[in-house]
């Protein structure tokens, strides 16, 4: 019976010793994920849901020309410029012949025709328009990017005009082929009626003849963590190395790519260098492949309109631009500014790879925030201070924004009149 017994607790040592050894070999710590391949690599916390590029391009502002020098503006997420959008989503543009801009009296058009001008800001490359837009564009025409589109009609013309702005300034293309009506169009601009009349200095930028309104917001907030971005954007955080800078910022590397925190702007900038090349690259493709990291490396947390696609020496920068606000006030974007970046995610893209990543760490609960409608300056008074504004440098845009204001445990946005300048400068009003 002891020789039984004692065989039988031989047989159990000698299990758990290979049992222990089998943990001592292969479950010592890190040796999990120093095994794990890039195919294997397993996407965790999240910043926010992945999105399509359709629902990240869009105009900036509608511009309604209603004649007679009389003007209104509609923001995104407002009825009638999601009224209009969709409108024209489903309407065909074909047979593009191209022009230069000087053919067109523009300032006679704007005064006297009925029309929509869609603005694009930076611009947006053909080949992704088409994915809002039913366009049929020629090899020229694909190749192109636009950042205006002006439909409108002239006098005693039964046909619809539809004019599509080159970001080179020099040149237009003009749609032969318009699946829209002179009844279609004019119902679009007779939506402007009865609302805020803007007034247009020289056709660079609209000023209201009032106060128009907007709503200020305050929101719990939080910031995401190191250990998040780093199971988001290395194969194996657990190899990772941290290094001090003397200006106070963190860094966190693998040996080929690195994240840098800095704690007091809540900002996160990551960085790739040794990023294989995937070969030819174009604005549309380049930005195609941007929308694809951020839905892998993090996702939107909020929403974001495709802002530039800016082509460098050696590489292209990518922006989105995140928005806020609620139907029926309209939605504006969100200003970064030197005391707290916030609002923008950049990229940049050397041969359509993702080289750089840059964002902030700040989220907003919306769900829990507080809402109240104020006013921004309009008429004389906004007149008067953007004159002022133009004696040192002449203003090319005025449009609504928020900036963003920490408070505590909360982000305040606060409503602000944006101008562009000239010079590229931008500065706030309110």
């Amino acid at each position: 019976m002891k020789e039984r017994v004692k065989s039988w607790m031989l047989a159990l040592l000698v299990l758990g010793s290979l049992v222990e050894s089998y943990y001592l070999i292969y479950r010592l710590p890190g040796t999990d994920s120093a095994v794990l391949s890039e195919n294997l690599y397993v996407k965790t916390d999240n910043m926010g849901p992945e999105e399509k590029v359709e629902n990240l391009l869009y105009p900036d502002k509608m511009i309604i020309h209603m004649g007679d020098g009389k003007h209104t503006l509609f923001y995104p997420n407002s009825t009638f410029y999601n009224l209009i959008l969709n409108r024209l989503k489903g309407r065909g543009f074909e047979s593009f012949q191209r022009r230069s801009v000087q053919d067109f009296n523009w300032n006679q058009i704007r005064k006297e025709n009925p029309g929509i001008e869609l603005s694009f800001g930076a611009g947006i490359p053909v080949t992704l328009l088409q994915r809002i837009m039913q366009l049929s564009p020629d090899s020229l025409f694909a190749g192109e990017s636009i950042d205006k589109i002006w439909i409108y009609n002239i006098k005693n013309d039964s046909k619809a005009h539809a004019i599509f702005f080159s970001t080179r300034g020099d040149i237009v293309y003009e749609a032969a082929k318009v699946d829209l009506t002179v009844q279609d169009i004019q119902q679009h601009v007779d939506f402007g009626k009865n609302l805020i009349s803007y007034t247009t200095v020289n056709g660079d930028y609209y000023v209201p003849d009032s106060k128009i309104s907007l709503v200020e917001v305050e929101m719990p907030s939080g910031m995401y963590t190191i250990e998040q971005m780093q199971s988001n954007l290395f194969f194996d955080a657990g190899s990772t190395r941290y290094i001090r800078e003397k200006n106070g910022s963190e860094i966190y590397t693998d040996s080929k790519r690195s994240l840098q925190v800095d704690q007091e702007q809540n900002w996160m900038s990551y960085s790739d260098p040794a990023a294989l090349p995937a070969g030819e690259s174009t604005s549309a493709k380049d930005a195609l492949e941007a929308v694809d990291f951020v839905n892998q490396h993090g996702g939107w947390n909020g929403t974001y309109r495709l802002a530039a696609t800016e082509e460098g020496r050696l590489e292209r920068k990518v922006s989105f631009q995140q928005y806020y606000g609620s139907y029926p006030y309209g939605s504006y974007p969100i200003m970064s500014k030197p005391q707290l970046q916030y609002g923008v995610i950049n990229l940049e893209l050397q041969q359509g790879t993702v080289s750089s990543y840059d964002r902030s760490l700040i989220y907003i609960d919306e769900n829990k925030s507080t809402k109240k409608v104020v006013e921004l300056s309009g008429g004389e008074e906004l007149l008067n201070q953007l004159t002022q504004i133009g004696k040192a440098s002449s203003v090319k845009d005025l449009t609504p924004a928020y900036v963003p204001v920490e408070k505590g445990e909360k982000l305040q946005l606060l409503p602000v009149w944006r101008v562009t300048l000239s010079d590229g400068s931008v500065l706030t009003l309110n």
